[in-house]
């Protein structure tokens, strides 16, 4: 039986890398600052809860790190800890760099320093790209970062390259273009969108305030982008990829979609707000998944519209 340890199992991704790993056969390890504490909700929600062993590990220190690590004897990490909210990075650009830079660096060196042979997955972001503009971007795309949090993960990208070239470390880093599932909390534009609309149907609430409604991105649904994860960490080189849809929609193009499936027009309830139009922003994010395609025999199974579906769906059932 291999094992695994996911760092921010708490959070979309690590609830839904957990449930996976368990139905491969993986004994599964899950790391919380106080796991005591910590409530899990969305571990409970799918229902891995029960299946997971949870341990409190503080990422940023080398001793709480290492100590895990020789506890656990994981075969593969999976860094999926961090600050994850692009807006919430402008105001809090030092605790973002901390957050995702230092504690990517920390899990690196206690894996070098403890000598065992673990497999180690990165967390890196599309945000990374900054404005793609007509071109997809592919993985030897320069970086052009346009906020604190796509400078931490551009940072935090190159450091697992270093260890990888330096140390011989099977380290690799999935470039994931944005994915979404009903586990993303609300400070998520698309997870608002679909709470808004369902309270708009049900007569909850009367209107959505939303920024710029021509930016771009590709959006795909997250539980199959955790098997691209995976797919990563079981070949034989380690290897860097972009994991995406290649299909990239406006944000406007998302609202009408999800306004109508519930048979409303977007028109009578959406309103631009110029408050939520962040400092610098990504007009168009593009991918090009082909290498992963190639190298992983990974495509996404879900594109835009099925994901709008699925969030609905699963809204009106949790309500």
């Amino acid at each position: 039986m291999k094992c695994a340890l996911i760092c921010g199992i708490s959070g979309q991704d690590g609830s839904y890398l957990a449930k996976f790993l368990h139905n491969k056969g993986y004994e599964v390890y899950g790391t919380s600052r106080d796991a005591q504490t910590t409530t899990f909700t969305n571990l409970k929600k799918i229902e891995i809860f029960d299946s997971v062993k949870l341990e409190s590990m503080a990422i940023h220190d080398f001793r709480s790190v290492l100590q895990v690590l020789m506890k656990v004897k994981p075969d593969e990490v999976y860094n999926l800890a961090g600050l994850t909210s692009v807006s919430l990075s402008f105001q809090q650009p030092v605790e973002t760099i901390e957050s995702n830079l230092m504690g990517t660096l920390t899990l690196l060196e206690a894996i070098r320093f403890s000598g065992a042979k673990i497999k180690f997955y990165n967390a890196c972001s599309s945000e990374c790209f900054g404005d793609t503009a007509l071109e997809a971007a592919i993985e030897v795309t320069p970086f052009r970062p346009r906020s604190p949090y796509a400078v931490s993960k551009a940072a935090a990208f190159w450091q697992v390259i270093n260890y990888r070239d330096a140390y011989g470390i099977f380290a690799c880093s999935g470039i994931l273009f944005n994915h979404e599932s009903p586990l993303r909390p609300e400070r998520f534009v698309t997870k608002k969108i679909i709470s808004a609309v369902y309270r708009i149907a049900q007569g909850l609430q009367d209107h959505l305030y939303l920024g710029n409604l021509t930016i771009q991105r590709d959006w795909g649904w997250a539980p199959d982008y955790v098997e691209a994860m995976w797919l990563m960490l079981q070949q034989k080189q380690p290897d860097d990829f972009i994991i995406a849809t290649g299909k990239t929609h406006s944000l406007l193009e998302f609202v009408d979609v999800a306004f109508k499936c519930v048979g409303l027009e977007w028109e009578k309830y959406v309103s631009q707000d110029e408050k939520l139009i962040r400092p610098t922003d990504i007009a168009i994010s593009k991918a090009n998944p082909k290498k992963a395609r190639d190298k992983l025999a990974w495509t996404a199974n879900h594109d835009m519209k099925d994901v709008i579906n699925k969030m609905i769906q699963s809204e009106f059932h949790q309500n």
